[in-house]
């Protein structure tokens, strides 16, 4: 397997708990959540970002709502319902287990 498609595999699988972590924080548009989201490194791409808050919206994890008084271009935010606040909270929980294991097994000699 080539690293970069490792790479982009990770970044997938990760994108979820991004984002509602993002949003755990407040209500933000997309913009702002790609710009959090990636404050530390590319995680989540734009391309990608608008389909998962599209899916995670239809999933009833998210809430959105227009707001067209902020600026010249009216603009979505996101924020999360009691659904994706459960969901944020379950994946964090599994992502600190995982985490955790990762750590002890690939990092051991280092």
């Amino acid at each position: 397997m080539e690293i970069a498609s490792w790479i982009a595999q990770l970044r997938k699988g990760a994108a979820e708990l991004v984002v509602l972590s993002v949003l755990g924080r407040g209500e933000a548009y997309g913009l702002q959540i790609l710009e959090q989201a990636n404050c530390a490194g590319e995680i989540v791409t734009e391309g990608a970002l608008y389909p998962l808050l599209a899916r995670l919206e239809k999933e009833s994890k998210l809430k959105s709502r227009w707001v067209t008084d902020d600026g010249p271009h009216p603009r979505k935010f996101y924020q999360l319902t009691g659904d994706g606040a459960a969901a944020h909270s379950a994946m964090t929980k599994a992502w600190v287990a995982f985490r955790l294991a990762m750590s002890e097994i690939v990092e051991e000699d280092r």
